[in-house]
């Protein structure tokens, strides 16, 4: 007997604005949002999302609506969906809920993305300083590959995954988030020197009523302004899972997540059809709304049994992830490796961020003497199937971190030769890319070698 269809539980419209849902989004994290819809153990069931943006960004040639986006709204997030096992029994605090994904895809009819660099003074990025300006490629999917006239010359098979999947934290969860990240913005300027490296500003983003949208709970009402005032942004992964962006979590995954409140109350949002390891521009996977079709179970006092807090209460702890074993399949890759010495030749003590920053910077300087523009290679690094390593993290004083990516997504051989680079036919079809000036005054981080020898003028707006 054929097993039924998915139970669709969660619908979307995509002409409709977020709160105009038939079930209403958020994007915060509080134990209170109430959960829109039920779930037995066992069951498989659909869930329908919308892009992070909620359609924000637009599939055309302008990059005004990255530059000038409201943060403060995202991710839009698809649940709360409360948890219950086949005799009705809720998942419990303590618990684990072993989520596996089944199935997952674009919506139908909605079969593009978006990967973008967000303005310096709008969101940044990893090398924010570098790439200041809002930028923006379009990504069309045939199948299982992506391809974007925005980036010529590179077709690659997408490994779909939800960037962003967890449950409600406590609230005794909820207050440790909100004052260590409240610590950090206040003191971390004045007392990271890694701050002097990576540039993209806040360090947290801290709870804000500003676009805050709670589900059920009516905008305005007192309920309301006490939870927007307390809820947690959605920007960052911690304890529940949330925004982890881990690429390879795609069909026959699963995901083993704490449970802090009754039901779990899960949720899930932020559709990646690829993405590079790290994101690095932030809007870095090719980003589009989706479908996922998943199956929970619950392991019964699963994180005692299961977990071990790193950190001074029961609830430092983490998610374990099961990659299934689908993804794509490549044989050859070219390897840019980095160390934990900055762009101004300070050596770092074994900082894994700097390597990894550095290694990111070799590769798109690499890349951009075939032809391409070094924002389009900054793009293209954030949503490939690149791999990121940290390869050395002992060997005092460089951390060693390396990106590898594969050469077969590109229809020119960018190995290194004998003869010169060929910069032939890509440079003449290049049709440039969507992009807004940068109007701020902070500096922007270049080469110093390069331009002491006057080469400033080639290197735009990057390093």
């Amino acid at each position: 007997m054929a097993p039924p269809t998915p139970r669709l539980v969660i619908p979307i419209d995509l002409k409709k604005k977020p709160r105009e849902q038939k079930l209403p989004l958020h994007n915060r994290w509080h134990p209170e949002i109430p959960p829109v819809t039920e779930i037995k153990t066992s069951e498989m069931f659909r869930i329908e999302m919308v892009d992070w943006t909620a359609g924000a960004i637009q599939d055309n040639n302008s990059a005004i609506d990255v530059k000038t986006i409201d943060l403060s709204t995202v991710h839009y997030l698809s649940g709360p969906i409360r948890v219950v096992d086949t005799d009705g029994n809720p998942a419990e605090p303590g618990d684990l809920l072993a989520v596996e994904i089944c199935n997952l895809g674009p919506l139908p009819g909605d079969e593009w993305g978006f990967t973008a660099i967000f303005d310096r003074e709008n969101g940044g990025g990893f090398l924010t300083d570098h790439f200041p300006r809002a930028t923006k490629a379009i990504w069309y999917f045939e199948g299982i590959y992506a391809y974007s006239p925005h980036i010529p010359g590179v077709r690659f098979p997408g490994l779909v995954h939800p960037g962003i999947i967890g449950t409600a934290p406590s609230k005794e969860l909820l207050n440790i988030w909100n004052e260590r990240e409240r610590k950090l913005e206040e003191t971390g300027p004045q007392s990271l020197k890694l701050c002097e490296v990576l540039h993209s500003r806040p360090l947290a983003n801290l709870p804000s009523t500003k676009g805050c949208i709670l589900g059920k709970i009516q905008d305005g009402t007192p309920e309301w302004n006490r939870i927007a005032n307390e809820a947690a942004r959605t920007i960052p992964g911690r304890e529940n899972g949330g925004n982890c962006d881990i690429k390879n979590l795609s069909r026959g995954s699963k995901i083993y997540l704490p449970v802090f409140v009754e039901g779990a109350n899960l949720s899930t949002g932020d559709m990646h059809f690829s993405q590079g390891d790290g994101e690095v521009s932030f809007c870095g996977a090719i980003e589009m709304s989706g479908f996922l079709e998943l199956k929970c179970e619950i392991l019964r006092n699963g994180m005692k049994e299961y977990l071990t807090p790193m950190g001074p209460t029961p609830l430092h702890v983490n998610p374990i992830f099961e990659i299934g074993p689908m993804e794509p399949r490549f044989s050859e890759w070219l390897v840019f490796e980095g160390i934990s010495v900055d762009e101004s030749g300070q050596q770092h003590y074994l900082d894994a961020s700097v390597a990894y920053k550095r290694a990111v910077l070799n590769a798109i300087d690499y890349l951009s003497k075939f032809g391409y523009s070094k924002e389009q290679v900054y793009l293209l690094l954030s949503c490939c199937p690149c791999e990121g390593r940290i390869s050395g993290i002992v060997d005092a004083p460089n951390a060693v971190a390396t990106l590898a990516i594969p050469t077969a997504i590109f229809d020119q051989d960018i190995r290194p030769k004998v003869n010169k680079v060929p910069l032939g036919p890509r440079l003449m079809r290049n049709p440039g890319i969507p992009q807004c000036t940068y109007d701020g005054n902070l500096p922007i981080t270049k080469n110093p070698l390069l331009h002491q020898q006057g080469s400033s003028c080639n290197m735009d707006a990057s390093s």
